[in-house]
């Protein structure tokens, strides 16, 4: 690859990010208008800059619808998932049984915020935390952008050993790390490492969005114990098995915060009246009397018990899996190149979907034995099957733009050679100093293609050669990479869709962003000083 690492062409490169992020976050432009824009300037380029061709192109953007459709059937199960429990009004059950469980009001956002989400990135990923968490979060009382937001941060740092260690895995590979190995483990324990301190800071960021200094005090204490069991255990059972070192400290967190509530200093009621992240008129609006009266706690949550159960079933027993992974079909694209030598190897079957051990295949599951359960027990009215469907299909066609708009954007970005050029440009201008930046290099690669694991195959092995360069250690490097792209997951815009389609706000992912960025940069300049006085001084 002969591409010319310069300060133009690094513009070039970064000019289609950068005009996606002013759009949406100085203009509030919506996802679906600003995408369009985004991939124009990248179309634009990729053919006068960096030397593609329309056939080039053409096939990038073939991937990126593919990945793209494969994203929407998640937001449509999710969605129809959402309306089922809707029209069954289960979401009030769910209210108000939890809150019988946790009076404490702080403690129940956190419990359906940042717990269940983590839980949920243990088993599943592929943004269903998003998607699922923000309904449920209304359900509670909390606003709808905060109803996004706080999902966001709560799975984010299950993003690299969640969905049964996916992006882990793609880390070690494209830095060729052998399993098991000194690297291996060391690496493990540099990511799991940064991932704790990320993961305190969405607890205690939770906390100060509720109700900033007296919420912070009140919380502290649960959140502090979280942190030790989610970020802590992750970094002790990632010397042990990466496999699940996120969905075993997941699982416990969501058992403890339970117990938690029983304890003398959360089990009083206790809430702050002027919360700027709860809609006090909702809860008016939406008394308790309107909730089924025959319907339990366990009732409304069979749905997502169900997607539960089914998740661990076929991910986690190998006969099962091995069974229905063998059915999987992808598209084939032929070999590309760049005028400049950048090369797109021919793949037999891209981005192989295996619909039977696929994220939208449980939800979907979950949901139509959902409908069929609240049916069978008289509290889906007559017409409510129509009406599920109707508003399912109709919430996902907005965002089917701006997914698809994003999606092709990052594919041809990664084409051409824009994304190299992006990483390389700063590593060379930067020499050691660029460890600190280096967790921004997996935030990047996250924010573009909504993928802690692309963002992995994309850098994994471009940070190792840098960290070999400039001589700091590679494990360590590679920590912050994939530590700053699970973080990267709270900001990317196609997983911020998800949530605002589930949330009905869609159109407001520039302030959603806006709010984030606000968190997930300087907590990631702090990663990248910390490792630079570790590693490089």
């Amino acid at each position: 690859m002969n591409i010319p690492i310069n300060l133009f062409m690094w513009i070039m490169a970064f000019l289609p990010i950068i005009v996606l992020l002013i759009l949406m976050i100085k203009f509030n432009w919506g996802a679906t208008e600003a995408a369009p824009v985004g991939l124009m300037i990248t179309i634009f380029t990729g053919l006068v800059f960096f030397k593609a061709n329309i056939r080039l192109i053409a096939a990038e953007s073939a991937k990126g619808v593919w990945n793209a459709l494969i994203i929407l059937i998640i937001v449509w199960t999710a969605i129809l998932m959402y309306q089922v429990g809707d029209e069954a009004k289960a979401f009030l059950v769910i209210r108000n049984g939890m809150r019988k469980l946790l009076p404490n009001e702080l403690l129940l956002v956190l419990a359906m915020g940042w717990i269940f989400e983590s839980f949920l990135q243990g088993i599943t990923g592929f943004g269903v935390p998003v998607a699922v968490g923000a309904p449920l979060l209304i359900g509670i009382g909390v606003k709808p952008l905060w109803a996004v937001i706080i999902p966001l941060l709560g799975q984010a740092w299950g993003n690299t050993f969640g969905t049964l260690g996916a992006a882990w895995d793609s880390l070690a590979m494209s830095a060729g790390l052998t399993a098991g190995s000194k690297e291996y483990l060391v690496t493990a324990m540099w990511t799991a490492a940064f991932i704790w301190f990320w993961n305190a800071i969405g607890g205690f960021a939770t906390c100060w969005f509720y109700g900033k200094g007296k919420a912070l005090k009140k919380g502290f204490p649960a959140v502090a114990l979280m942190a030790v069991i989610q970020g802590g255990g992750e970094l002790l059972l990632s010397q042990v098995n990466t496999t699940i070192c996120c969905f075993v400290p997941a699982c416990v967190s969501l058992i403890v915060i339970l117990l938690l509530g029983r304890i003398k200093m959360y089990n009083e009621e206790w809430s702050i009246a002027d919360s700027p992240i709860m809609n006090r008129e909702f809860e008016e609006q939406a008394g308790g009397s309107e909730a089924p009266s025959d319907m339990t706690l366990v009732q409304a949550f069979v749905p997502y018990f169900l997607l539960s159960a089914l998740t661990l079933i076929v991910l986690l027993v190998k006969p099962v899996n091995a069974l229905l992974g063998q059915i999987s079909f992808g598209l084939s694209f032929p070999e590309t190149s760049t005028g400049y030598g950048h090369v797109n190897a021919a793949v037999e079957s891209f981005s192989a979907f295996t619909p039977f051990t696929h994220a939208s295949m449980f939800l979907f599951i979950s949901a139509l034995v959902g409908l069929l359960y609240y049916k069978k027990h008289g509290w889906i009215r007559e017409g409510g099957v129509k009406r599920i469907f109707v508003k399912s299909v109709s919430m996902t066609m907005p965002s089917g733009i701006a997914v698809i708009g994003l999606v092709i954007m990052s594919k041809i970005m990664d084409g051409t050679g824009q994304t190299v050029v992006l990483a390389n440009g700063i590593a060379n201008v930067l020499g050691k100093v660029y460890v600190i930046l280096a967790p921004f290099v997996g935030l990047l690669g996250t924010f573009m293609t909504g993928s802690n694991m692309s963002s992995n195959i994309l850098f994994g092995g471009f940070q190792m050669t840098t960290a070999n360069l400039l001589n700091v250690d590679p494990s360590a490097i590679l920590g912050a990479q994939s530590a700053g792209g699970a973080i990267g997951s709270a900001v990317s815009p196609s997983k911020i869709i998800l949530g605002t389609t589930t949330a009905s706000i869609l159109g407001r992912e520039g302030e959603v962003l806006k709010k984030i960025i606000a968190l997930t940069v300087p907590t990631t300049i702090v990663i990248g000083a910390i490792l630079f006085v570790l590693v490089a001084l």
